[in-house]
């Protein structure tokens, strides 16, 4: 599906903002370079963004600006690790992630007194994916398998993963963002998942 766009003059108009305040959080990295698009128009060049995404995160800066830093946010909102380590008992009481999937991943991975941030997000994805009833046990530990394999070859870039079905079978595949990625009609794809949304979402849950 066509992500929907907004133009730099609607965007202003409706969420209040200045000019100037909309290139200060860019320059503090609240709001991801890739999001300004520049297209032809009939007045010329123009900038849009992806309208859902934009509009998202600037409901979540304004209601976090009061509480926090720019500086504080843009960590938050970063697509890059953090260092923080977790105990289980963290991890469950705060409902970062289920016990039930954490029992789950442990099976599979092994568990530890403390989990780093790597591993939490692992975790926190693993447990996302099994709630929303779109995956079965099975693939969610193929999206861990390819976590492991694959995943750190990233290199800090955002990710997408993307669970498809052709016949009954399934397969899962971990794309770099930006691509574009085609499937032939017969290919249902099933879930898409950026890396860098459920890290921001873990960020959030972990401070709060």
């Amino acid at each position: 599906m066509e992500t929907q766009l907004i133009s730099k003059k609607e965007l202003l108009e409706l969420t209040g903002l200045s000019y100037g305040q909309l290139y200060r959080w860019k320059r503090k990295n609240l709001i991801p370079e890739d999001w300004f698009i520049r297209k032809s128009a009939f007045t010329g060049q123009e900038t849009f963004f992806p309208k859902d995404k934009i509009l998202g995160r600037i409901d979540k800066i304004k209601n976090m600006k009061d509480d926090l830093s720019l500086d504080e946010l843009a960590n938050l909102l970063s697509p890059n690790p953090t260092e923080i380590s977790l105990t289980k008992q963290e991890l469950t009481e705060r409902n970062i992630v289920s016990l039930e999937s954490f029992n789950m991943y442990c099976e599979r991975q092994g568990s530890s007194d403390l989990f780093d941030f790597d591993r939490i997000l692992q975790l926190f994805i693993f447990d996302k994916m099994l709630h929303t009833g779109e995956i079965s046990l099975d693939e969610g530990y193929m999206l861990l398998q390819v976590m492991n394999e694959h995943y750190p070859k990233l290199q800090g870039n955002n990710g997408e993963f993307i669970f498809i079905r052709k016949m009954g079978f399934s397969t899962l595949v971990l794309a770099e963002v930006p691509a574009n990625v085609y499937f032939e009609p017969k290919i249902r794809v099933v879930a898409r998942l950026l890396i860098s949304s459920c890290m921001e979402e873990l960020k959030f849950k972990i401070n709060g």
